[in-house]
């Protein structure tokens, strides 16, 4: 756990500054301000939009003052059939579930790993720290470990370094090694250095193979390792700026 943040000094829109705070994430307080649960300055707020500069005025969700609460950075394994959501419609097992009881601020996802999907997953609640990971341009490389029924063959990891085209998007994988081969399925490890919505999944369909398991191992530096299904833990001071994120002083 690293040390509180400074609020911000410059204005956004209420919801954007709720979701900066930490107090929920964005669409969350569009929600709530639509509600009529914000203040700015003892005055109702229903405008999401509306200019507000934490650092010089005073804010309240539900009646309370909400200030910078400690930046909190964990990693989570994230088991297969759970949801990266807040809440489901159906009432599936969520990653939320598996922190209650913790004791956390509310915490975001720092990009998405799909429902079939396993392995590291980042929370945060220091959005700018998020958004310098998952942003496009800083190409921060995740690595997966993919069984894929069938055998895979040179030509084929060729091609998925070579990308295709699917839906209108350029999918391809920075890097594609094979690790293993069984006798109907074999284990291949793709490296991503940008991430599209199932990326992975539609890349290796295109080329005809079927996904078996997708496992993430690596952010970054920053290794699964031995952490079990459902287990989680805090990032340390040098593992979240190696991560090449903006952690917030």
């Amino acid at each position: 756990m690293t040390s509180v943040s400074k609020p911000a000094s410059s204005r956004h829109g209420i919801a954007r500054v709720l979701s900066k705070l930490g107090a929920c994430s964005r669409s969350q307080a569009e929600i709530a301000v639509r509600a009529g649960r914000v203040r700015v300055d003892g005055r109702l707020v229903r405008d999401p939009e509306m200019p507000t500069d934490a650092a010089h005025q005073r804010i309240e969700l539900d009646g309370v003052a909400v200030a910078a609460p400690t930046r909190v950075y964990i990693a989570l394994n994230k088991p297969r059939g759970s949801v990266v959501s807040a809440a489901d419609e159906h009432d599936r097992t969520t990653v939320y579930d598996l922190l209650a009881g913790a004791g956390l601020p509310w915490l975001g996802p720092v990009g998405r790993l799909d429902r079939a999907s396993e392995g590291l997953l980042l929370l945060t609640n220091d959005s700018e720290w998020a958004a310098g990971i998952t942003e496009p341009s800083t190409h921060v490389a995740k690595t997966y470990r993919v069984q894929v029924a069938g055998q895979v063959d040179a030509a084929a990891l060729a091609a998925m370094q070579g990308g295709v085209v699917d839906a209108g998007e350029r999918l391809r994988a920075q890097r594609a090694t094979l690790l293993r081969s069984g006798e109907k399925n074999c284990w291949i490890e793709i490296v991503l250095d940008e991430g599209r919505n199932r990326h992975i999944r539609r890349l290796l369909a295109a080329l005809g193979f079927d996904v078996l398991r997708l496992i993430r191992v690596a952010i970054g530096d920053l290794p699964l390792g031995n952490l079990g299904k459902g287990q989680w833990r805090h990032l340390d001071a040098a593992e979240v700026a190696r991560l090449g994120g903006r952690p917030t002083a």
